[in-house]
């Protein structure tokens, strides 16, 4: 006589294994697009003559490499790894830090004005021509048309970079429409969620 095989009432141990490693991979780390946003906005929207900060890559890292098993790497160490091992260094993104760093000495006397400032999603927008002739004018479109255009292009580098997939893009975005805003100096105009503007 057979016997029946009955369901099985718990999950194998490496089954669970096998689906905790899905979920770590496919974490999101915002602390470290966070902190690789600030850093950004800082070099390239930093006081003039102020040395840029070295690139992630030169650092030293004294973590401990993750628990392996099986091929499988295990525990929170893969997350930590991950906000730690943020890549911003490709060519593309810093082509793009160097184009948004050479422009900002000629967009800040725009904001100092308040004829630019950041919109909600952290991108400039041209608030008033009071003031501006009109090659200035012409000159203010160009700049902020650019400076968006590299500030798009950036947020998708970094997604891909990172392996993030393309519905991140919008994520790694609000991060750093954050720290445009944080970073903004005071008198700059600045839209609030609601799309009104206050000053710093």
């Amino acid at each position: 006589m057979r016997k029946r095989l009955r369901p099985m009432r718990f999950l194998p141990a490496w089954f669970v294994l096998v689906i905790a490693c899905v979920t770590i991979n496919i974490y999101f780390p915002a602390a470290a697009v966070e902190k690789a946003a600030d850093k950004i906005v800082e070099e390239t929207w930093g006081e003039k003559g102020a040395p840029p900060a070295k690139a992630d890559g030169e650092k030293q890292s004294h973590r401990k490499a993750p628990l392996r098993f099986a091929g499988f790497r295990l525990g929170p160490s893969v997350a930590y790894a991950q906000e730690a091992d943020i890549n911003v260094t490709t060519p593309a993104i810093r082509a793009l830090k160097d184009s948004i760093r050479q422009r900002s000495d000629a967009i800040k006397p725009y904001m100092d004005r308040g004829n630019a400032g950041i919109g909600r999603d952290g991108l400039l927008v041209a608030r008033s021509t009071d003031g501006l002739s009109l090659k200035e004018q012409a000159g203010l479109t160009r700049l902020v048309q650019a400076e968006n255009r590299d500030r798009e292009s950036l947020y998708r580098e970094i997604a891909k970079a990172n392996n993030f997939g393309p519905d991140r893009v919008s994520d790694i975005q609000t991060i750093f429409a954050r720290s445009w805003m944080k970073n903004a100096r005071a008198g700059w105009w600045i839209q609030d969620p609601g799309g009104g503007w206050r000053q710093r």
